[in-house]
């Protein structure tokens, strides 16, 4: 499978796993941030494979396609339509609540460009379905991945984006100038 190449590339670029998702914790909304790169899903998908856990990620709709079509299926890809106004998150809330074991990995940001602020559909998808959040990371400039805290949506936004954004604002990204901690705020 092609999760075993990344995990192959994971060791040999010299990354280490440094905190794995906490014991007993079988379903949450999965932050994947800082999300500067395309390399962001090659180490993610490695850190999972690595931690034996199942995900499911989101991935836009352009990408699709051959050849990266199989590659997506295999590895737990949800092809999402951007621009578009789907009802994703009660999509998100459905699945999460029609089974026990279920990390759902997204992108906050909405793509790897720099943004002022984050989609909130994380936050709606998690609250909805009444799963924490855990804060998933990748750190370029330490070599690490891990999970952070797990955040327990209050409906208190600007509170737990607060606690998010404390969390992130040391993280660096594989093109930092492309992450703003200060971004982290939801867009609704």
């Amino acid at each position: 499978m092609i999760t075993r190449l990344f995990v192959w590339w994971f060791k040999f670029k010299g990354w280490r796993i440094d905190r794995s998702i906490p014991t007993g914790l079988r379903k949450a909304v999965v932050i994947a941030a800082p999300h500067t790169s395309n390399w962001d899903f090659v180490y993610a998908l490695a850190t999972f494979r690595l931690l034996k856990i199942n995900v499911r990620y989101l991935i836009k709709q352009e990408a699709y396609r051959f050849p990266l079509k199989s590659i997506i299926n295999a590895t737990g890809g949800i092809p999402v339509k951007r621009n578009s106004k789907t009802r994703l998150v009660d999509t998100f809330i459905q699945e999460l609540n029609s089974t026990e074991d279920l990390f759902l990995m997204i992108p906050a940001e909405g793509t790897r460009s720099l943004v002022k602020k984050w989609k909130s559909g994380f936050y709606h998808a998690a609250q909805g379905a009444n799963v924490p959040v855990l804060l998933g990371y990748l750190d370029f400039e330490n070599k690490t991945a891990g999970f952070g805290k797990v955040v327990h949506i209050t409906g208190d936004k600007e509170e737990d984006m607060k606690v998010i954004r404390d969390f992130y604002r040391n993280i660096k990204g594989k093109n930092p100038e492309k992450f703003d901690p200060e971004s982290v705020r939801l867009d609704d």
